[in-house]
């Protein structure tokens, strides 16, 4: 006969960034950091924050999964997180109940936790904006989910279609999240420079009266011409 497994599961002992990595990442716009990763790495774009004005953040992944209409993942990341930690809680997408609310939020505000971040929905506004905390999710519901498990903390998931382990670098800003897995951090923030210098350039020339860029005349000279 087999047993019922526990209704939390707990993995602990994955690496962490240095704090030093972490800030060179710190303030980065996502568009840029999603094309140093070769224009991937940002997770579903329904995933937006509550508050725009209030999203940039970047920080370790501490990865959960909250079963459909359940709580027990959130739950656990909320003890398990620490100062600077960004919560990634998968719920499977599932948009029936909300996975956190405006009480967890501020919970794990008092811990330092850096952000949250869920493929599912999210309760209570208002309460949510008022704690500080920035938080990302696919929408607003009232309507409340139960506490019965399971839950697990600390392994692999996929959310918003992107995977994430814990200790890779999230960064959010207004735009959405993206995630950085740690061990292409270094080659990815040495590419990120490129891309911010690239970015500046244009800007500049822009800036400058520009009306269109030498890439495009190169697309339009190749273009096929029809004479009607």
């Amino acid at each position: 006969m087999l047993e019922n497994p526990p209704l939390l599961t707990i993995h602990r002992g994955h690496r962490r960034p240095d704090r030093a990595l972490l800030e060179a990442f710190r303030g980065t716009l996502t568009s840029h950091l999603a094309d140093a990763m070769e224009g991937r790495g940002a997770v579903d774009w329904r995933i937006k924050p509550l508050d725009p004005a209030n999203a940039s953040f970047v920080g370790p992944a501490l990865t959960a999964h909250s079963h459909p209409a359940d709580v027990f993942g959130m739950i656990g990341a909320a003890l398990e997180a620490e100062a600077g930690d960004v919560i990634m809680c998968a719920n499977d997408g599932y948009t029936g109940t909300a996975v956190v609310g405006d009480l967890s939020a501020g919970t794990m505000r008092n811990k330092g936790v850096a952000a949250f971040v869920t493929d599912g929905l999210a309760r209570d506004r208002a309460g949510i904006m008022a704690t500080g905390m920035p938080l990302f999710a696919m929408g607003i519901s009232p309507n409340s989910p139960a506490s019965s498990g399971p839950g697990q903390i600390g392994a692999p998931v996929v959310l918003g279609g992107v995977h994430v382990c814990s200790g890779d670098i999230v960064v959010g800003d207004a735009d959405g999240v993206v995630v950085v897995p740690l061990a292409m951090a270094q080659a990815v923030l040495a590419k990120l420079r490129m891309v911010q210098a690239a970015e500046k350039a244009a800007e500049e020339t822009v800036k400058s009266g520009a009306t269109s860029f030498e890439a495009w005349h190169e697309i339009h000279r190749q273009a096929r011409i029809i004479q009607s």
